[in-house]
């Protein structure tokens, strides 16, 4: 407004009130008014630009933060795609452990200065992503110190294997990254050793075999790469020499361990106050773990009669007139027991499962279920040693930064295995649940989820990636694929599916009462045996699992529940227009973030669309 008009008009305003006090009050009181609304309008724009400024600013600390955090971490850098430190191997020392505390600090205290008022959806999820993620740094090396027991945490074999096995630069860049980064191998491991206190047997063991497991990599793998290449003599024989130190600190390593006189022993339990703890930091829910831990007990008194049901209709088709048990829980055992002698044979295992992805992608694209990029290869392999012991299948993803590079789908191998055991194993993953298992691990399962969470446009989205949303989705899928109609609705598939969905159920029920109600290992096996249908191998297997893990088989159940509910409730809110492959796909946009997250971010959208 031009200032000299407005004087002129106050003048003559002024005037006039003089002469009629009754206008005076009327005309003052409408000043008031206008003053009061054009403060009230500036001061929403003022908070309007204040909303606009503080984004940029934030989304210029998230590009910062992440630079620094992978110098702190470069191991996890080159994990997800970011090369530029491949070379550094961090030694785990007491100086490190300050370097991470300090990292923690510092941008614990940079986020403060954030009002989360004024921040977007987008970035107030990434804010408390980022402040979740430096508060478990903090809580992990002072309170829980598993750097202290748990001897499994150090093996560099996988990183190093990751250098060979990637296409993202030349395999002379790779090689010569590969070899800088050997020379700190020898004070990695004697680190380690300082590190350790009263270790865990069952850590301590699972230790021994991972890294006895990965010295391939150093002793064929890395010899078989360098063959591929023109260095010179010289500088072949210098990292032969190199990789030859490095088995020898492996070696060294392990049979330091095997001699480790350790007379009292950490229990592998992690006890009530530091699970709880770590619930909050790893899975990050809506829900308690107490809450979660009810929700499965209910969930699998649901499924036992669910199972059956069908049990007791398909009794006749697999034992004729034969007079069926009384107890429920038998009854389903023995249908259960039947149907599994369909599986494949043990040398067929793996061309197996490379046969269903087809399968699986052709009947997605046939129900229009979510759209799967055919340019990201998946590829399926031979679980390798370093990995082995924790789970029979796995994938490993390209990170962000690398998005072209290969997912693979990682198969436990069964040779050597003897009859009895491979028998054991094929049953639990016979013709319907290795179905089940391929959809979890692949497609659209965990393959498909990670595809989508490299594009999301939130790096802190993808590189933070909850595994119960990861894990949830997965189990989620195997759900809607039969409510869609893969399987034919076979009674059989049904079945099979319940006893699957009752293992990440009974999973969240096994974790929980081992870690804080000191289960025992007979009290276990009857849980996974006669309540949750498993054969003896399974179980012996999940036993071993839940003794070196804590929280991750919360994951499934959690991230299942979140997700589950959270579809059905859209579908409610939203009615003829809620649509399933709108849905899937807006879900995985956001990134592998917390449930109760995208959750949020999801409503407010459509909150907005209705606006």
């Amino acid at each position: 407004m031009n200032i000299y008009f407005t004087i002129v008009n106050s003048i003559f305003i002024f005037s006039a009130l003089n002469k009629n006090p009754q206008m005076k009050k009327i005309i003052l009181a409408s000043i008031v008014s206008i003053s009061l609304f054009s403060c009230a309008n500036k001061q929403q724009k003022e908070t309007a630009k204040s909303l606009t400024d503080m984004n940029p600013k934030f989304d210029r600390y998230k590009e910062q933060f992440i630079e620094d955090l992978w110098k702190v971490y470069p191991g996890w850098a080159s994990s997800q795609g970011y090369h530029k430190y491949d070379s550094v191997l961090i030694v785990p020392t007491d100086d490190s452990r300050a370097k991470e505390l300090a990292f923690s600090k510092s941008n614990l205290d940079s986020l403060k200065t954030y009002d989360l008022n004024s921040l977007s959806d987008n970035n107030k999820t990434d804010y408390y992503m980022i402040e979740n993620q430096l508060k478990s740094i903090d809580w992990a090396i002072n309170e829980q110190k598993s750097f202290e027991w748990n001897p499994s945490e150090y093996n560099v074999s996988g990183a190093f294997a990751e250098m060979l096995n990637g296409n993202y630069d030349s395999l002379d860049i790779r090689l010569r990254n590969f070899y800088l980064k050997m020379a700190n191998i020898p004070a990695y491991y004697e680190a380690a050793k300082k590190n350790i206190k009263n270790p865990t047997l069952e850590h301590t063991q699972l230790a021994i075999e991972q890294n006895l497991g990965g010295i391939s990599v150093f002793e064929k793998d890395f010899h078989e790469a360098l063959n591929k290449v023109h260095f010179g003599e010289h500088e072949k024989q210098a990292m032969e020499a190199t990789a030859k130190e490095s088995v020898k600190a492996i070696k060294e390593f392990a049979d330091w361990l095997k001699k480790l006189n350790n007379l009292t022993p950490r229990s592998f339990r992690l006890g009530k106050e530091l699970y709880a703890k770590k619930f909050e930091f790893d899975i990050q829910s809506g829900y308690s773990i107490d809450q979660i831990y009810e929700k499965a007990i209910t969930h699998k008194k649901e499924l036992h009669e669910k199972m059956f049901f069908l049990a007791d209709k398909l009794w006749t088709k697999y034992f004729g007139n034969t007079q069926k048990p009384t107890d429920k829980l038998l009854l389903i055992r023995q249908v259960i027991d039947k149907i599994s002698e369909k599986h494949v044979k043990p040398e067929e295992f793996q061309t197996a499962i490379e046969q269903q992805m087809p399968v699986l992608i052709d009947f997605i694209k046939k129900k229009d279920l979510i759209y799967i990029d055919p340019s990201k290869p998946l590829v399926v392999r031979k679980e390798p040693d370093y990995m082995a012991g924790v789970a029979g299948a796995s994938i490993s993803a390209p990170g962000p930064y690398d998005k072209n590079g290969n997912t693979y789908y990682n198969v436990g191998s069964l040779s050597g295995w003897d009859k009895e055991k491979a028998e054991s194993y094929l049953r639990e993953y016979n013709h319907y649940i290795l179905q089940i298992l391929n959809i979890h691990e692949a497609i659209p399962g965990h393959y498909t989820q990670l595809v989508y969470s490299n594009q999301s446009p939130s790096l802190i989205k993808s590189l933070f990636g909850n595994n119960a949303m990861i894990e949830g989705w997965a189990v989620y899928t195997e759900r809607m694929m039969l409510e869609n109609g893969y399987g034919n609705d076979e009674d059989e598939m049904w079945l099979m599916y319940y006893k699957w969905n009752l293992r990440s159920t009974c999973n969240t029920i096994l974790d929980y009462s081992v870690h804080t109600k000191d289960m025992s290992k007979q009290d276990a096996m009857n849980l996974l045996m006669n309540e949750a249908f498993q054969q003896k191998t399974e179980a012996e297997g999940k036993w071993r699992r839940v003794s070196v893990t804590q929280v991750q088989l919360c994951c499934y159940f959690t991230g299942y529940t979140e997700i589950y509910d959270f579809r059905e409730e859209l579908k409610k809110q939203m009615g003829d227009k809620f649509q399933l492959k709108t849905f899937h796909e807006k879900f995985l946009s956001y990134g592998s973030a917390p449930v109760k997250y995208i959750k949020e971010l999801m409503l407010n959208e459509i909150g907005a669309d209705k606006k």
